[in-house]
């Protein structure tokens, strides 16, 4: 694992799943999150995180749920090469209109 994912996959859906399980022994979400979260040797934020992305992936939160975000994510990517491109050929098609009344000029 990467820096910067220091949890594998299965080690954060368990830690979801116990923050589901016990969440009704404690007196509030945030309870069960610290409490579970120190076990596991996480931040409080992290699993918080990891709650509320899991809670919107199953529709029980609103936004976007993981794969609504990389389609987004994906689609404002190419988004972006394309205006690049077009900038491109707006400049490259001035360039030789500009060229070609040169030559006519000349």
């Amino acid at each position: 694992m990467t820096k910067r994912e220091r949890f594998s996959p299965e080690v954060k859906e368990r830690a979801v799943r116990l923050v589901q399980e016990h969440q009704a022994e404690y007196e509030t979400q945030w309870g069960a999150i610290t409490s579970i979260a120190s076990k596991i040797g996480c931040a409080a934020e992290t699993l918080r995180l990891w709650v509320r992305r899991a809670e919107r992936d199953a529709g029980q939160r609103p936004g976007l749920t993981t794969d609504e975000q990389q389609r987004l994510k994906l689609l404002e990517r190419e988004n972006r090469e394309l205006r690049r491109a077009n900038e491109i050929l707006r400049k490259a098609s001035a360039y030789f209109a500009q060229a070609e009344l040169d030559r006519h000029g000349r």
